[in-house]
Protein backbone atom coordinates (compact mmCIF):
# COMPACT_ATOMS: atom_id res chain seq x y z
CA UNK A 1 0.00 0.00 0.00
CA UNK A 2 1.35 3.45 -0.87
CA UNK A 3 1.20 6.58 1.26
CA UNK A 4 -1.74 8.01 -0.76
CA UNK A 5 -3.76 4.87 -0.09
CA UNK A 6 -3.20 5.31 3.66
CA UNK A 7 -4.10 9.02 3.53
CA UNK A 8 -7.26 8.25 1.57
CA UNK A 9 -8.18 5.48 3.98
CA UNK A 10 -7.75 7.73 7.03
CA UNK A 11 -9.82 10.50 5.42
CA UNK A 12 -12.69 8.26 4.28
CA UNK A 13 -12.86 6.41 7.59
CA UNK A 14 -13.10 9.75 9.38
CA UNK A 15 -16.02 10.63 7.11
CA UNK A 16 -17.62 7.29 8.01
CA UNK A 17 -17.03 7.92 11.72
CA UNK A 18 -18.73 11.30 11.36
CA UNK A 19 -21.67 9.63 9.62
CA UNK A 20 -22.08 7.13 12.47
CA UNK A 21 -21.91 9.93 15.06
CA UNK A 22 -24.59 11.95 13.27
CA UNK A 23 -26.82 8.90 12.86
CA UNK A 24 -26.57 8.17 16.59
CA UNK A 25 -27.75 11.72 17.33
CA UNK A 26 -30.62 11.50 14.84
CA UNK A 27 -31.81 8.25 16.41
CA UNK A 28 -32.48 10.10 19.68
CA UNK A 29 -35.32 11.94 17.96
CA UNK A 30 -36.56 14.68 20.27
CA UNK A 31 -34.00 13.79 22.93
CA UNK A 32 -33.65 11.44 25.89
CA UNK A 33 -36.02 13.42 28.15
CA UNK A 34 -38.85 13.10 25.67
CA UNK A 35 -38.05 9.43 25.13
CA UNK A 36 -38.30 8.89 28.90
CA UNK A 37 -41.68 10.68 29.01
CA UNK A 38 -42.86 8.49 26.13
CA UNK A 39 -41.88 5.37 28.05
CA UNK A 40 -43.66 6.65 31.19
CA UNK A 41 -46.91 6.55 29.20
CA UNK A 42 -46.30 2.85 28.53
CA UNK A 43 -45.43 3.50 24.88
CA UNK A 44 -42.53 2.37 22.74
CA UNK A 45 -40.70 4.94 20.60
CA UNK A 46 -41.05 4.89 16.82
CA UNK A 47 -37.70 3.14 16.42
CA UNK A 48 -38.48 0.62 19.18
CA UNK A 49 -41.80 -0.17 17.50
CA UNK A 50 -40.13 -0.81 14.15
CA UNK A 51 -37.38 -2.89 15.74
CA UNK A 52 -39.97 -5.08 17.48
CA UNK A 53 -42.02 -5.45 14.31
CA UNK A 54 -39.26 -6.36 11.84
CA UNK A 55 -37.57 -9.77 11.68
CA UNK A 56 -34.39 -9.44 13.73
CA UNK A 57 -32.37 -11.88 11.61
CA UNK A 58 -32.86 -10.04 8.30
CA UNK A 59 -31.30 -6.96 6.72
CA UNK A 60 -32.90 -3.54 7.17
CA UNK A 61 -32.34 -0.22 5.39
CA UNK A 62 -33.52 3.16 6.62
CA UNK A 63 -34.88 5.74 4.20
CA UNK A 64 -34.10 9.45 4.67
CA UNK A 65 -32.66 9.25 8.18
CA UNK A 66 -31.29 12.79 7.79
CA UNK A 67 -34.52 14.35 6.51
CA UNK A 68 -34.94 17.83 7.98
CA UNK A 69 -31.33 18.06 9.21
CA UNK A 70 -30.61 21.72 10.11
CA UNK A 71 -33.66 22.88 8.15
CA UNK A 72 -35.87 24.33 10.89
CA UNK A 73 -33.63 25.86 13.58
CA UNK A 74 -36.18 28.60 14.35
CA UNK A 75 -38.74 25.87 15.19
CA UNK A 76 -36.42 23.75 17.32
CA UNK A 77 -35.48 21.33 14.54
CA UNK A 78 -37.17 18.24 13.15
CA UNK A 79 -34.82 15.23 13.54
CA UNK A 80 -35.35 12.65 10.81
CA UNK A 81 -38.35 14.64 9.63
CA UNK A 82 -40.31 13.48 12.69
CA UNK A 83 -40.95 10.10 11.08
CA UNK A 84 -38.94 6.88 10.77
CA UNK A 85 -39.10 4.88 7.53
CA UNK A 86 -37.46 1.48 7.08
CA UNK A 87 -37.54 -1.35 4.55
CA UNK A 88 -37.25 -4.75 6.18
CA UNK A 89 -39.02 -8.08 6.63
CA UNK A 90 -42.08 -9.04 8.66
CA UNK A 91 -42.60 -12.77 8.97
CA UNK A 92 -40.25 -13.19 6.02
CA UNK A 93 -42.16 -10.75 3.77
CA UNK A 94 -40.45 -7.59 2.58
CA UNK A 95 -42.38 -4.49 3.71
CA UNK A 96 -41.90 -0.77 4.21
CA UNK A 97 -42.77 0.65 7.64
CA UNK A 98 -43.62 4.29 8.40
CA UNK A 99 -43.68 5.32 12.08
CA UNK A 100 -44.41 8.82 13.42
CA UNK A 101 -41.87 9.90 16.04
CA UNK A 102 -43.97 11.49 18.80
CA UNK A 103 -40.81 12.62 20.64
CA UNK A 104 -40.41 15.25 17.87
CA UNK A 105 -43.08 17.96 18.30
CA UNK A 106 -45.63 15.26 19.25
CA UNK A 107 -45.19 13.75 15.79
CA UNK A 108 -46.48 16.89 14.05
CA UNK A 109 -46.05 17.17 10.31
CA UNK A 110 -43.45 19.63 9.04
CA UNK A 111 -43.11 20.17 5.26
CA UNK A 112 -40.24 17.66 5.14
CA UNK A 113 -42.40 15.15 7.06
CA UNK A 114 -44.90 15.23 4.23
CA UNK A 115 -42.18 14.81 1.62
CA UNK A 116 -40.72 11.83 3.48
CA UNK A 117 -44.10 10.14 3.88
CA UNK A 118 -44.77 10.62 0.17
CA UNK A 119 -41.35 9.12 -0.65
CA UNK A 120 -42.24 6.06 1.44
CA UNK A 121 -45.53 5.68 -0.42
CA UNK A 122 -43.75 6.18 -3.75
CA UNK A 123 -41.42 3.28 -2.91
CA UNK A 124 -44.43 1.13 -2.00
CA UNK A 125 -46.27 2.04 -5.22
CA UNK A 126 -43.27 1.54 -7.55
CA UNK A 127 -42.40 -1.83 -6.02
CA UNK A 128 -45.88 -2.94 -4.92
CA UNK A 129 -44.55 -3.43 -1.39
CA UNK A 130 -46.89 -3.85 1.59
CA UNK A 131 -46.77 -0.70 3.74
CA UNK A 132 -47.34 -0.48 7.48
CA UNK A 133 -48.21 2.82 9.18
CA UNK A 134 -47.55 3.20 12.91
CA UNK A 135 -49.53 6.35 13.67
CA UNK A 136 -48.73 8.67 16.58
CA UNK A 137 -49.08 12.26 15.40
CA UNK A 138 -50.57 15.57 16.47
CA UNK A 139 -51.26 16.41 12.82
CA UNK A 140 -50.05 19.36 10.75
CA UNK A 141 -47.47 21.65 12.43
CA UNK A 142 -49.64 24.76 12.45
CA UNK A 143 -46.86 27.43 12.32
CA UNK A 144 -45.94 26.03 8.89
CA UNK A 145 -49.37 24.90 7.71
CA UNK A 146 -49.09 26.91 4.47
CA UNK A 147 -46.12 24.77 3.43
CA UNK A 148 -47.69 21.40 4.18
CA UNK A 149 -51.46 21.67 3.65
CA UNK A 150 -52.84 22.68 0.24
CA UNK A 151 -50.47 21.83 -2.63
CA UNK A 152 -50.27 18.74 -4.82
CA UNK A 153 -47.28 17.22 -3.03
CA UNK A 154 -48.53 18.18 0.45
CA UNK A 155 -50.45 16.40 3.23
CA UNK A 156 -53.56 15.59 1.20
CA UNK A 157 -51.55 13.60 -1.33
CA UNK A 158 -51.03 10.95 1.37
CA UNK A 159 -54.73 10.01 1.34
CA UNK A 160 -54.89 10.13 -2.44
CA UNK A 161 -52.03 7.62 -2.44
CA UNK A 162 -53.87 5.46 0.11
CA UNK A 163 -56.73 5.18 -2.35
CA UNK A 164 -54.47 4.52 -5.35
CA UNK A 165 -52.52 1.80 -3.52
CA UNK A 166 -55.74 0.14 -2.45
CA UNK A 167 -56.90 0.00 -6.07
CA UNK A 168 -53.50 -1.51 -7.01
CA UNK A 169 -53.91 -4.29 -4.45
CA UNK A 170 -50.99 -3.08 -2.30
CA UNK A 171 -51.52 -4.14 1.31
CA UNK A 172 -51.78 -1.23 3.78
CA UNK A 173 -52.09 -1.79 7.53
CA UNK A 174 -52.30 1.03 10.07
CA UNK A 175 -51.94 0.91 13.83
CA UNK A 176 -53.05 3.96 15.81
CA UNK A 177 -50.65 3.98 18.76
CA UNK A 178 -51.13 7.57 19.90
CA UNK A 179 -52.82 10.68 18.54
CA UNK A 180 -54.48 10.57 15.13
CA UNK A 181 -56.33 13.81 14.59
CA UNK A 182 -58.07 16.02 12.03
CA UNK A 183 -57.26 15.16 8.40
CA UNK A 184 -54.71 12.60 9.59
CA UNK A 185 -57.59 10.51 10.90
CA UNK A 186 -58.32 9.40 7.35
CA UNK A 187 -55.00 7.59 6.85
CA UNK A 188 -55.68 4.52 9.02
CA UNK A 189 -59.26 4.28 7.81
CA UNK A 190 -58.17 4.39 4.17
CA UNK A 191 -55.83 1.48 4.88
CA UNK A 192 -57.00 -2.10 4.40
CA UNK A 193 -57.06 -2.84 8.13
CA UNK A 194 -56.75 -0.58 11.15
CA UNK A 195 -55.74 -1.29 14.73
CA UNK A 196 -55.93 0.96 17.78
CA UNK A 197 -54.16 0.69 21.15
CA UNK A 198 -56.44 0.90 24.18
CA UNK A 199 -56.10 4.05 26.32
CA UNK A 200 -53.17 5.51 24.34
CA UNK A 201 -54.58 5.52 20.80
CA UNK A 202 -57.26 7.99 19.73
CA UNK A 203 -58.88 9.02 16.44
CA UNK A 204 -61.07 12.07 15.89
CA UNK A 205 -61.56 14.90 13.43
CA UNK A 206 -61.58 17.37 16.34
CA UNK A 207 -60.49 16.91 19.95
CA UNK A 208 -62.59 17.57 23.03
CA UNK A 209 -61.55 21.23 23.37
CA UNK A 210 -62.41 22.03 19.76
CA UNK A 211 -65.70 20.13 20.03
CA UNK A 212 -66.60 22.22 23.09
CA UNK A 213 -65.72 25.42 21.24
CA UNK A 214 -67.49 24.43 18.02
CA UNK A 215 -70.75 22.89 19.19
CA UNK A 216 -70.76 23.29 22.98
CA UNK A 217 -70.57 19.56 23.71
CA UNK A 218 -68.56 18.48 26.76
CA UNK A 219 -66.82 15.14 26.27
CA UNK A 220 -63.43 13.59 27.08
CA UNK A 221 -61.06 12.39 24.36
CA UNK A 222 -61.27 8.72 25.30
CA UNK A 223 -65.06 8.65 25.00
CA UNK A 224 -64.88 10.80 21.87
CA UNK A 225 -62.42 8.67 19.93
CA UNK A 226 -60.68 6.00 22.00
CA UNK A 227 -60.22 2.31 21.26
CA UNK A 228 -63.50 1.16 22.81
CA UNK A 229 -65.46 3.82 20.92
CA UNK A 230 -64.01 2.93 17.55
CA UNK A 231 -63.93 -0.86 17.97
CA UNK A 232 -67.36 -1.27 19.59
CA UNK A 233 -69.48 1.76 18.63
CA UNK A 234 -68.31 3.50 15.44
CA UNK A 235 -66.70 0.45 13.79
CA UNK A 236 -63.93 2.70 12.48
CA UNK A 237 -61.14 0.32 13.56
CA UNK A 238 -60.87 -3.43 13.16
CA UNK A 239 -58.72 -4.56 16.10
CA UNK A 240 -58.23 -3.34 19.67
CA UNK A 241 -54.80 -3.92 21.19
CA UNK A 242 -53.95 -3.67 24.88
CA UNK A 243 -50.52 -2.14 24.37
CA UNK A 244 -47.94 -1.41 21.69
CA UNK A 245 -46.52 -4.93 21.58
CA UNK A 246 -49.98 -6.45 21.30
CA UNK A 247 -50.69 -4.20 18.30
CA UNK A 248 -47.39 -5.08 16.66
CA UNK A 249 -47.97 -8.80 17.25
CA UNK A 250 -51.34 -8.45 15.51
CA UNK A 251 -49.63 -6.81 12.52
CA UNK A 252 -47.16 -9.70 12.36
CA UNK A 253 -50.09 -12.11 12.36
CA UNK A 254 -51.84 -10.21 9.55
CA UNK A 255 -48.73 -9.94 7.36
CA UNK A 256 -48.02 -13.63 7.87
CA UNK A 257 -51.27 -14.43 6.01
CA UNK A 258 -50.57 -12.31 2.90
CA UNK A 259 -50.29 -14.39 -0.28
CA UNK A 260 -47.23 -14.54 -2.50
CA UNK A 261 -46.63 -11.83 -5.10
CA UNK A 262 -46.24 -12.03 -8.88
CA UNK A 263 -42.51 -11.85 -9.50
CA UNK A 264 -40.90 -9.81 -12.25
CA UNK A 265 -38.33 -12.53 -12.71
CA UNK A 266 -35.00 -10.74 -12.41
CA UNK A 267 -32.12 -13.17 -12.69
CA UNK A 268 -30.67 -14.33 -9.38
CA UNK A 269 -28.18 -17.05 -8.55
CA UNK A 270 -26.23 -18.03 -5.46
CA UNK A 271 -24.60 -14.98 -3.90
CA UNK A 272 -20.87 -14.64 -3.26
CA UNK A 273 -18.90 -11.84 -1.63
CA UNK A 274 -16.35 -9.94 -3.73
CA UNK A 275 -12.97 -11.69 -3.94
CA UNK A 276 -11.20 -8.37 -3.57
CA UNK A 277 -11.34 -6.83 -0.10
CA UNK A 278 -14.28 -4.39 0.16
CA UNK A 279 -12.43 -2.41 2.84
CA UNK A 280 -9.91 -1.33 0.18
CA UNK A 281 -12.60 1.08 -1.06
CA UNK A 282 -11.59 3.51 1.70
CA UNK A 283 -8.02 3.65 0.39
CA UNK A 284 -8.87 3.71 -3.33
CA UNK A 285 -11.31 6.63 -3.12
CA UNK A 286 -9.25 9.84 -3.14
CA UNK A 287 -9.35 12.38 -0.34
CA UNK A 288 -9.85 15.25 -2.82
CA UNK A 289 -12.76 15.18 -5.25
CA UNK A 290 -10.65 16.35 -8.22
CA UNK A 291 -8.08 13.54 -7.94
CA UNK A 292 -8.08 10.65 -10.41
CA UNK A 293 -8.62 6.95 -9.59
CA UNK A 294 -9.74 3.78 -11.36
CA UNK A 295 -13.48 3.21 -10.89
CA UNK A 296 -13.00 -0.39 -12.00
CA UNK A 297 -11.21 -0.99 -8.68
CA UNK A 298 -14.38 0.12 -6.86
CA UNK A 299 -16.66 -2.01 -9.03
CA UNK A 300 -14.57 -5.13 -8.39
CA UNK A 301 -15.16 -4.62 -4.66
CA UNK A 302 -18.93 -4.39 -5.09
CA UNK A 303 -19.74 -7.29 -7.43
CA UNK A 304 -19.92 -10.99 -6.57
CA UNK A 305 -16.58 -12.78 -6.92
CA UNK A 306 -15.18 -9.44 -8.21
CA UNK A 307 -16.36 -10.74 -11.59
CA UNK A 308 -17.28 -7.94 -14.01
CA UNK A 309 -17.65 -8.24 -17.78
CA UNK A 310 -17.15 -4.92 -19.55
CA UNK A 311 -19.27 -3.89 -22.52
CA UNK A 312 -17.39 -1.96 -25.25
CA UNK A 313 -14.33 -1.86 -23.02
CA UNK A 314 -12.10 0.00 -25.46
CA UNK A 315 -14.69 2.57 -26.60
CA UNK A 316 -16.04 5.63 -24.77
CA UNK A 317 -13.77 4.89 -21.84
CA UNK A 318 -14.85 7.71 -19.52
CA UNK A 319 -17.96 5.65 -18.80
CA UNK A 320 -17.60 2.04 -17.74
CA UNK A 321 -20.48 -0.26 -18.71
CA UNK A 322 -20.78 -3.96 -18.05
CA UNK A 323 -22.45 -6.90 -16.34
CA UNK A 324 -21.97 -8.44 -12.93
CA UNK A 325 -23.91 -9.76 -9.96
CA UNK A 326 -24.63 -8.13 -6.63
CA UNK A 327 -25.73 -10.53 -3.89
CA UNK A 328 -26.64 -12.97 -6.64
CA UNK A 329 -28.77 -10.52 -8.66
CA UNK A 330 -27.71 -9.90 -12.27
CA UNK A 331 -27.06 -6.16 -12.80
CA UNK A 332 -25.92 -3.83 -15.53
CA UNK A 333 -23.53 -1.20 -14.21
CA UNK A 334 -23.02 2.29 -15.65
CA UNK A 335 -20.14 4.05 -13.87
CA UNK A 336 -18.03 7.15 -14.43
CA UNK A 337 -14.39 6.25 -15.01
CA UNK A 338 -12.34 8.69 -12.96
CA UNK A 339 -8.87 8.14 -14.37
CA UNK A 340 -7.32 9.92 -17.35
CA UNK A 341 -7.78 7.69 -20.41
CA UNK A 342 -6.11 7.56 -23.80
CA UNK A 343 -8.20 6.82 -26.87
CA UNK A 344 -7.09 4.71 -29.83
CA UNK A 345 -6.59 7.98 -31.71
CA UNK A 346 -4.05 9.01 -29.10
CA UNK A 347 -6.28 11.65 -27.54
CA UNK A 348 -6.48 12.11 -23.77
CA UNK A 349 -9.88 12.24 -22.05
CA UNK A 350 -10.46 13.48 -18.51
CA UNK A 351 -11.89 11.05 -15.99
CA UNK A 352 -15.34 11.91 -14.67
CA UNK A 353 -16.31 13.78 -17.84
CA UNK A 354 -18.90 12.41 -20.28
CA UNK A 355 -17.71 12.60 -23.90
CA UNK A 356 -19.64 11.95 -27.12
CA UNK A 357 -18.47 8.36 -27.41
CA UNK A 358 -19.09 7.50 -23.76
CA UNK A 359 -22.63 8.93 -23.90
CA UNK A 360 -23.28 6.91 -27.06
CA UNK A 361 -21.97 3.74 -25.42
CA UNK A 362 -24.04 4.22 -22.28
CA UNK A 363 -27.20 4.76 -24.34
CA UNK A 364 -26.71 1.49 -26.19
CA UNK A 365 -25.92 -0.39 -22.98
CA UNK A 366 -29.01 0.93 -21.19
CA UNK A 367 -31.11 -0.23 -24.14
CA UNK A 368 -29.51 -3.69 -23.96
CA UNK A 369 -30.30 -4.02 -20.24
CA UNK A 370 -33.92 -3.08 -20.90
CA UNK A 371 -34.08 -5.63 -23.72
CA UNK A 372 -32.80 -8.37 -21.38
CA UNK A 373 -34.69 -7.30 -18.23
CA UNK A 374 -31.55 -6.56 -16.22
CA UNK A 375 -31.71 -3.94 -13.42
CA UNK A 376 -29.37 -0.97 -13.82
CA UNK A 377 -26.92 0.37 -11.23
CA UNK A 378 -25.44 3.84 -11.73
CA UNK A 379 -22.22 4.70 -9.88
CA UNK A 380 -21.89 8.47 -10.00
CA UNK A 381 -18.63 10.41 -9.87
CA UNK A 382 -19.26 12.87 -12.68
CA UNK A 383 -18.27 16.47 -13.31
CA UNK A 384 -20.53 16.85 -16.35
CA UNK A 385 -20.37 16.68 -20.15
CA UNK A 386 -17.30 17.74 -22.12
CA UNK A 387 -17.37 21.36 -23.30
CA UNK A 388 -15.49 23.23 -26.05
CA UNK A 389 -15.69 23.58 -29.82
CA UNK A 390 -14.61 20.03 -30.60
CA UNK A 391 -17.35 18.50 -28.44
CA UNK A 392 -19.99 20.99 -29.59
CA UNK A 393 -19.15 20.41 -33.26
CA UNK A 394 -19.22 16.68 -32.60
CA UNK A 395 -22.79 16.97 -31.25
CA UNK A 396 -22.27 16.51 -27.51
CA UNK A 397 -25.72 17.96 -26.83
CA UNK A 398 -27.28 15.42 -29.20
CA UNK A 399 -25.33 12.49 -27.72
CA UNK A 400 -26.05 13.66 -24.18
CA UNK A 401 -29.74 13.95 -25.03
CA UNK A 402 -29.74 10.34 -26.27
CA UNK A 403 -28.31 9.16 -22.95
CA UNK A 404 -30.80 11.22 -20.94
CA UNK A 405 -33.59 9.82 -23.15
CA UNK A 406 -32.49 6.24 -22.48
CA UNK A 407 -32.29 6.83 -18.71
CA UNK A 408 -35.69 8.56 -18.70
CA UNK A 409 -37.49 5.82 -20.64
CA UNK A 410 -35.81 2.84 -19.00
CA UNK A 411 -38.43 0.39 -17.72
CA UNK A 412 -36.11 -1.84 -15.68
CA UNK A 413 -35.50 -0.65 -12.10
CA UNK A 414 -32.61 1.78 -11.64
CA UNK A 415 -30.45 2.25 -8.55
CA UNK A 416 -28.07 5.15 -8.09
CA UNK A 417 -25.08 5.41 -5.77
CA UNK A 418 -23.42 8.83 -5.56
CA UNK A 419 -19.80 7.97 -4.81
CA UNK A 420 -18.15 11.33 -5.44
CA UNK A 421 -19.05 14.25 -7.69
CA UNK A 422 -22.58 14.65 -8.99
CA UNK A 423 -22.43 17.89 -10.93
CA UNK A 424 -24.66 19.57 -13.49
CA UNK A 425 -26.20 17.62 -16.34
CA UNK A 426 -23.97 14.70 -15.37
CA UNK A 427 -26.28 14.17 -12.40
CA UNK A 428 -29.21 13.86 -14.80
CA UNK A 429 -27.56 11.55 -17.34
CA UNK A 430 -26.31 9.28 -14.54
CA UNK A 431 -29.84 8.86 -13.13
CA UNK A 432 -30.14 11.54 -10.48
CA UNK A 433 -33.24 11.84 -8.29
CA UNK A 434 -35.28 13.45 -11.09
CA UNK A 435 -34.96 10.26 -13.17
CA UNK A 436 -36.81 7.95 -10.79
CA UNK A 437 -34.19 5.59 -9.39
CA UNK A 438 -35.95 3.07 -7.16
CA UNK A 439 -33.35 3.96 -4.51
CA UNK A 440 -30.64 6.63 -4.53
CA UNK A 441 -27.96 6.67 -1.84
CA UNK A 442 -24.80 8.70 -1.31
CA UNK A 443 -21.47 7.81 0.24
CA UNK A 444 -20.08 10.29 2.80
CA UNK A 445 -17.65 11.42 0.07
CA UNK A 446 -20.46 12.61 -2.24
CA UNK A 447 -21.03 16.16 -3.50
CA UNK A 448 -24.21 17.21 -5.33
CA UNK A 449 -24.40 20.57 -7.09
CA UNK A 450 -24.45 22.39 -10.42
CA UNK A 451 -20.63 22.57 -10.21
CA UNK A 452 -17.83 22.17 -7.68
CA UNK A 453 -17.48 24.59 -4.81
CA UNK A 454 -14.27 26.13 -6.17
CA UNK A 455 -15.67 26.61 -9.68
CA UNK A 456 -18.95 28.07 -8.46
CA UNK A 457 -17.17 30.39 -6.04
CA UNK A 458 -15.00 31.77 -8.87
CA UNK A 459 -18.06 32.49 -11.01
CA UNK A 460 -19.99 34.06 -8.14
CA UNK A 461 -16.93 36.06 -7.10
CA UNK A 462 -16.73 37.65 -10.57
CA UNK A 463 -20.39 38.67 -10.34
CA UNK A 464 -20.07 40.05 -6.82
CA UNK A 465 -16.83 41.98 -7.42
CA UNK A 466 -18.30 43.52 -10.59
CA UNK A 467 -21.35 44.67 -8.61
CA UNK A 468 -19.17 46.18 -5.86
CA UNK A 469 -16.96 47.98 -8.39
CA UNK A 470 -20.07 49.53 -9.95
CA UNK A 471 -20.84 50.97 -6.53
CA UNK A 472 -17.37 52.52 -6.47
CA UNK A 473 -15.79 50.11 -3.98
CA UNK A 474 -12.12 49.23 -4.32
CA UNK A 475 -11.48 45.49 -4.41
CA UNK A 476 -8.05 44.75 -2.98
CA UNK A 477 -6.49 41.25 -3.27
CA UNK A 478 -7.22 40.74 0.44
CA UNK A 479 -10.86 41.81 0.01
CA UNK A 480 -11.18 39.50 -3.01
CA UNK A 481 -9.83 36.55 -1.01
CA UNK A 482 -12.25 37.27 1.84
CA UNK A 483 -15.15 37.38 -0.60
CA UNK A 484 -14.02 34.14 -2.27
CA UNK A 485 -13.68 32.31 1.06
CA UNK A 486 -17.13 33.50 2.20
CA UNK A 487 -18.79 32.48 -1.05
CA UNK A 488 -17.03 29.10 -1.17
CA UNK A 489 -17.92 28.29 2.44
CA UNK A 490 -21.59 29.03 1.73
CA UNK A 491 -21.56 26.95 -1.44
CA UNK A 492 -19.63 24.07 0.18
CA UNK A 493 -22.42 23.76 2.74
CA UNK A 494 -24.91 23.27 -0.06
CA UNK A 495 -22.90 20.58 -1.89
CA UNK A 496 -22.54 18.45 1.25
CA UNK A 497 -24.25 15.05 1.10
CA UNK A 498 -26.00 15.99 4.36
CA UNK A 499 -27.59 19.04 2.73
CA UNK A 500 -28.94 16.76 -0.02
CA UNK A 501 -30.07 14.07 2.42
CA UNK A 502 -31.90 16.64 4.58
CA UNK A 503 -34.03 17.57 1.57
CA UNK A 504 -34.46 13.93 0.46
CA UNK A 505 -32.58 14.51 -2.80
CA UNK A 506 -31.10 11.14 -1.84
CA UNK A 507 -32.64 8.34 0.23
CA UNK A 508 -29.71 8.31 2.60
CA UNK A 509 -26.00 8.60 3.27
CA UNK A 510 -24.60 5.11 3.67
CA UNK A 511 -21.47 3.26 4.66
CA UNK A 512 -19.87 2.20 1.34
CA UNK A 513 -19.79 -1.34 2.74
CA UNK A 514 -23.63 -1.29 2.85
CA UNK A 515 -23.91 -0.61 -0.89
CA UNK A 516 -24.43 -4.26 -1.81
CA UNK A 517 -27.22 -4.55 0.80
CA UNK A 518 -29.05 -1.48 -0.51
CA UNK A 519 -28.91 -2.66 -4.12
CA UNK A 520 -29.86 -6.25 -3.27
CA UNK A 521 -32.85 -5.27 -1.13
CA UNK A 522 -33.83 -2.71 -3.76
CA UNK A 523 -33.90 -5.30 -6.54
CA UNK A 524 -35.81 -7.72 -4.32
CA UNK A 525 -38.39 -4.97 -3.75
CA UNK A 526 -38.55 -4.23 -7.48
CA UNK A 527 -39.12 -7.91 -8.18
CA UNK A 528 -42.60 -7.45 -6.64
CA UNK A 529 -43.67 -5.22 -9.55
CA UNK A 530 -43.80 -6.83 -13.01
CA UNK A 531 -42.78 -4.51 -15.86
CA UNK A 532 -45.96 -3.32 -17.56
CA UNK A 533 -44.72 -1.42 -20.61
CA UNK A 534 -42.10 -1.98 -23.32
CA UNK A 535 -38.89 0.03 -23.55
CA UNK A 536 -39.21 2.80 -26.15
CA UNK A 537 -36.67 5.57 -26.68
CA UNK A 538 -39.17 7.79 -28.47
CA UNK A 539 -37.84 10.39 -30.93
CA UNK A 540 -34.06 10.94 -30.80
CA UNK A 541 -31.53 12.57 -33.09
CA UNK A 542 -29.02 10.06 -34.42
Amino acid sequence: MDINFNKNEDHNKLLLSDLKRKLAKVKLGGGQKRIDKHHEKGKLTARERIEYLLDSDRDVIEIAAFAGENMYPEHGGCPSGGVVVKIGYIQGKQCIVVANDATVKAGAWFPITGKKNLRAQEIAIENKLPIIYLVDSAGVYLPMQDEIFPDKEHFGRIFRNNAVMSSMGITQIAAVMGSCVAGGAYLPIMSDEALIVNKTGSIFLAGSYLVKAAIGETIDNETLGGATTHCEISGVTDYKAEDDKDALDTIKNLVDKIGDYDKTGFNRKEAFPPKKDENDIFGILPKARHEQYDMLEIIERLVDNSDFKQYKEGYGQTIITGYGRIDGWAVGIVANQRKLVKTKKGEMQFGGVIYNDSADKATRFIANCNQKKIPLVFLQDVTGFMVGSKSEHGGIIKDGAKMVNAVSNSVVPKFTIVIGNSYGAGNYAMCGKAYDPRLIAAWPSAELAVMSGASAAKVLLQIETAALKKKGEEITPQKEKELFDTIKARYDTQISPYYAAARIWTDGIINPLDTRKWISMGIEAADHAPIEKPFNLGVIQV
